[in-house]
């Protein structure tokens, strides 16, 4: 499976409920291999392996996955954690048995490269920035998708 990334989370440890007193990390991203199509992959493993692989590409970079173990998600637990994805499933990649290549997208597919500036939202979904000052109170504790682009930048 072939894709751009689009979002990456940073590295974290949780304590391993198998082998208490040891801990296991993880570290998931978003890759998106057409228009309407992107999914989450994450990674599980010893400290070494996940740093080493998060450390191996960043946003912006094309990948190659094989050998990944393709899972059902749980919509409502995993998208508290991770970008909301129009699959039902997610990658999971294996220390033991999956293998991540990194490359250009200009070696691999420049078409890939165009993905990372097409919203993941529909565009139905957003809100202007004058709806939001206009009904702020109605919206108060609601989540919003706001569509938005830097003019500048500045100190």
């Amino acid at each position: 499976v072939i894709g751009v990334v689009i979002g990456k989370t940073d590295v974290r440890g949780f304590p391993d409920r198998r082998n208490i007193g040891s801990e296991r990390y993880t570290f998931s991203f978003t890759k998106k291999n057409s228009p309407a199509y992107f999914i989450n992959v994450q990674s599980w493993g010893r400290e070494e392996y996940i740093r080493s692989l998060s450390e191996s590409f960043r946003v912006g970079d094309c990948v190659t996955i094989k050998k990944t173990l393709v899972q059902s998600k749980e919509s409502e637990r995993e998208e508290k954690f991770n970008k909301k994805t129009p699959s039902c499933y997610k990658l999971l990649l294996s220390e033991n048995h999956s293998v991540v290549k990194t490359s250009s997208c200009y070696e691999t597919d420049t078409k890939l490269l165009s993905l990372l500036h097409l919203p993941v939202k529909d565009p139905q979904d957003y809100y202007s920035l004058g709806d939001i000052t206009a009904n702020g109170q109605s919206l108060d504790g609601r989540i919003l998708n706001v569509l938005a682009a830097v003019m500048s930048v500045g100190q």
